[in-house]
């Protein structure tokens, strides 16, 4: 989720709309433990902490918090499926109680039960009062969730978490060597073009692990997988009469349990070792894994939402609301996590600390993270101390922290974001890139300043460019191919008269809107993705990559797909086929940058490693109308020359002197694959005078080598 947020979005954006409540099960007197295969189920005391549950010395340990709840049930189910639960166990809060915490210890024959709970309380409808004894709810700790739906919100699962990791640790990948691939599980491997047999699933994902290393990204960050039902979803999309789906997945139901949806066809508690197996074997292919996590609102919504979990176990805590009740909307989604308060807090941090632990998930995306550091009445703090907590906690230290540093009510922290260890989506760096390469007038001072590490952003709060994550295009919006296809959104199939998305996209379709056949209009926009691809792996700061970029997957214009399950959002992978060229050309740019250590420094550019020049070698026009810009930067035993013509017209540079045996081009956009190894326009050399032509919106690239390397 991105900007359409922080411009204050319209209703539908992001899976807002919401599903009706679901049907009670009928109310029916506690009865007695049952028996279910394996011998009786016994329950004691039990612990209170850890919450969750979990394994003990002879059973299983049952611990939820609830502070207003008077009374509370423990549910067991022999199946997922099954309406009646097969016992009940009322918690006595004389035995079962300690402060706010219930809890209750279980033995007997518990393999592949599953669970649920009922919490009784004040129902005056006011100040978040709204506990229903004959609702049956999920607890807000499970590892394992089934049975989504939106007229049966699910069981907990009893499932055995034990796992074989073999030998697997840590990757601890440092920024300056990260290249981010944002990708959706079911949409990456869904369409029968993948040639996967285990399409739309975790282990699908694994399949492709030999097109993520040939491609030479380093980690993969995953849009949401924090379980959530996908039928939540209202409406129907008025081109095709189907029913629209959370395809985004930005609605989580269960914080800490893996999306069950993405496991195929197993049984309950699967989706653990398919989620497992997936993080094992990228980490065996050296590909860290980064978690998309949502923690600013959940899947209730507002009022009329349904109620799956934290609502019905004591809203006033998990939730910001108003005096009289209701939902404070920082979100767009209908509800605000109350973020800051502790008990809130602790479980947020537990979360994580769960998918570091039991799951070795390497870091962590936060969704409209700028409501992480709002307090209870939803004011922005200075020193936000779940924040802190998330940087500063002995288990996380070692893992990556990535802030979309707004959200919907008015918060935008790009360049501010409380500490230091945080890297944050650079909407800036996208914004620049693309008025740069669109031709927009002015723009190349914002080009060296996002090319050379944002330092009008991070250098004043003593960062990095590592806190910058560069991006030209994210889900959330255009793809590439679209941004140079289209100059307006087409979001007619979500539903909402398309006044959903944003409006400023500063995109082009470069003479046609949409597919064309137009041979000089198709070879203007490869031109114009391979210069927005090459500003994006030249950068200092740590690029990520749309997945499907490569090989100019296309919504059609649809810059908003958050309710598209279907061919607008699934990867054609015959596009890489057709498109093979390009996708060798991102290769290349990622080998190229790795190549260079220059290009990836954790430091800014100083006077000594970098030299600006305009076309005739003189100081660049920065406000100039003509885009044009050169860069010598200077390696150990190297040196650069970055050349970028953003204007209409064909332009001579007049390059520096090669600081060691002669330029040699490595990179020219304008020029298409000119060898089996896809060196587009290597290998030709400035002439004599040290000057070369530029076609028109080109970038070129040459070396240097010193006589010595």
């Amino acid at each position: 989720m991105a900007d359409d947020k922080a411009a204050g979005a319209p209703a539908g954006v992001h899976g807002r709309r919401q599903a009706p409540p679901p049907s009670h099960e009928p109310a029916q007197a506690a009865s007695a433990p049952a028996e279910p295969d394996g011998g009786p189920v016994q329950i004691d005391r039990g612990e209170p902490l850890p919450l969750g549950l979990h394994d003990c010395r002879d059973g299983l340990n049952v611990a939820v918090f609830s502070r207003h709840a008077t009374s509370m049930t423990l549910l067991l189910y022999e199946t997922a499926g099954g309406t009646q639960p097969s016992a009940r166990f009322p918690l006595n809060a004389r035995r079962h109680r300690t402060g706010d915490i219930w809890h209750v210890s279980l033995t007997g024959g518990l393999g592949g039960k599953l669970y649920a709970l009922r919490a009784d309380g004040p129902r005056s409808g006011a100040g978040g009062d709204d506990f229903d004894p004959h609702r049956t709810l999920l607890d807000p700790y499970a590892a394992s969730v089934t049975g989504l739906s939106p007229n049966s919100h699910g069981r907990c699962v009893i499932a055995d978490q034990s796992f074989d990791w073999a030998d697997d640790a840590p990757l601890r990948h440092p920024w300056s060597e990260t290249i981010l691939y944002e990708t959706h599980v079911r949409g990456l491997t869904i369409d029968a073009s993948s040639g996967v047999r285990r399409r739309g699933e975790y282990l699908g994902v694994v399949e492709k692990i030999p097109y993520f290393r040939e491609l030479g990204i380093t980690a993969l960050e995953l849009m949401p997988v924090q379980a959530f039902d996908p039928e939540a979803a209202e409406g129907l999309n008025p081109l095709s009469g189907e029913r629209l789906r959370d395809y985004w997945g930005y609605n989580p139901v269960a914080l800490f349990a893996p999306m069950p949806g993405y496991a195929g066809d197993v049984a309950p508690g699967g989706d653990l070792i398919a989620f497992k197996t997936m993080v094992r074997e990228l980490h065996r292919a050296g590909i860290e894994i980064i978690l998309d996590v949502v923690f600013n609102h959940t899947a209730e919504g507002g009022r009329n939402g349904p109620t799956y979990s934290f609502r019905g176990l004591d809203d006033a805590i998990y939730y910001i609301l108003t005096p009289n009740g209701e939902y404070v909307d920082y979100t767009g989604c209908g509800n605000t996590l109350n973020c800051n308060h502790p008990v809130v807090r602790s479980m947020v941090v537990d979360c994580l600390r769960h998918w570091v632990i039991h799951c070795h998930v390497d870091g962590f995306r936060f969704d409209l993270a700028s409501v992480l550091g709002r307090d209870e009445q939803g004011n922005l703090l200075a020193n936000p101390p779940l924040l802190e907590q998330i940087a500063e906690d002995p288990i996380l230290r070692d893992v990556k922290l990535i802030a979309e540093a707004w959200d919907v009510g008015g918060a935008f922290q790009v360049g501010r974001f409380p500490g230091r260890r945080w890297a944050e989506w650079n909407c800036h760096f996208r914004d620049d890139v693309r008025r740069f390469w669109r031709g927009d007038p002015g723009m190349t001072g914002g080009l060296a300043t996002r090319l050379a590490g944002s330092s009008d952003l991070y250098q004043p709060g003593g960062e990095s460019p590592l806190n910058s994550i560069n991006f030209i295009t994210s889900h959330d919006g255009f793809t590439l191919n679209d941004l140079v296809s289209y100059a307006r959104k087409h979001n007619e199939a979500n539903g909402e008269d398309n006044r959903d998305g944003l409006d400023e996209n500063y995109s082009d379709n470069n003479g046609a809107e949409g597919p064309t056949d137009d041979p000089h209009i198709e070879a203007m926009r490869l031109r114009r993705i391979r210069n927005l691809l090459a500003t994006l792996l030249l950068s200092r700061g740590v690029p990520m990559l749309l997945g499907g970029d490569e090989f100019r997957r296309t919504q059609a214009g649809n810059n908003n797909a958050y309710c598209q399950d279907n061919a607008i959002s699934w990867y054609d992978w015959s596009l890489a086929e057709r498109n093979g060229e390009l996708v060798q050309f991102v290769r290349r740019l990622i080998a190229l940058r790795k190549a260079h250590p220059v290009l990836r420094s954790e430091t800014f550019y100083t006077d000594g490693e970098i030299n600006w020049f305009g076309p005739a070698g003189q100081e660049p026009d920065w406000n100039g109308a003509d885009n044009r810009l050169g860069c010598l930067v200077r390696g150990s035993d190297v040196a650069l020359c970055l050349l970028f013509n953003g204007s209409p017209a064909r332009c001579r540079f007049v390059v520096p002197a090669p600081p060691g045996g002669g330029w040699e081009v490595v990179i020219d956009t304008s020029k298409e694959q000119t060898t089996a190894d896809a060196s587009f326009g290597a290998g030709h050399r400035m002439n004599a005078a040290g000057e070369i032509w530029l076609e028109a919106c080109t970038t070129v690239v040459a070396v240097s080598r010193s006589k010595e390397a």
